[in-house]
């Protein structure tokens, strides 16, 4: 049984061994987790993913205050795959910026991870762009997605 939570800075370490498992070339450092955390709930939501006692994902989004809010992150643990987790952690996300009145949802996913944009694709985002070069330091693409909440 999945139990989705806020994100805690006790989850910082099974955060980022993860964080450094799934996104080896471009994890988020401590120090950016740090930023996120310093944000008000206002403008930031950060969700954990939990089975038994073990953290196995993670997701958050940004809200900027205009007509669109932006997943910022969202990661599960491989071993969980195909499980439903991603799907919990993102409708779980989405329902919020649709609770706090947004018109849209954007994200930017890697180009090449197909698994995460099949996940996208099946709750409503569509592509709608190319950040060239926006993963640093690998430089690969993003592929920018958008929801539209009605």
């Amino acid at each position: 049984m999945v139990r989705l939570r806020e994100m805690r800075k006790a989850d910082m370490a099974a955060i980022m061994a993860l964080e450094r498992e799934l996104f080896p070339e471009d994890a988020w450092t401590p120090e950016m987790f740090a930023a996120e955390f310093a944000q008000p709930p206002s403008a930031r939501r950060y969700l954990v993913a939990e089975e038994g006692n073990t953290l196995i994902g993670y997701a958050g989004m940004m809200f900027t205050g205009g007509s669109q809010a932006d997943v910022v992150t969202l990661a599960v643990d491989p071993a969980r795959w195909g499980r439903g987790t991603g799907t919990a952690l993102l409708t779980a996300l989405v329902d919020e910026a649709e609770k706090r009145g947004y018109e849209e949802v954007l994200l930017e996913v890697r180009e090449d991870n197909p698994r995460a944009r099949q996940l996208y694709l099946r709750h409503g985002f569509t592509e709608i762009g190319i950040r060239r070069g926006y993963y640093q330091p690998s430089g690969v693409d993003a592929v920018v997605m958008r929801k539209v909440l009605t």
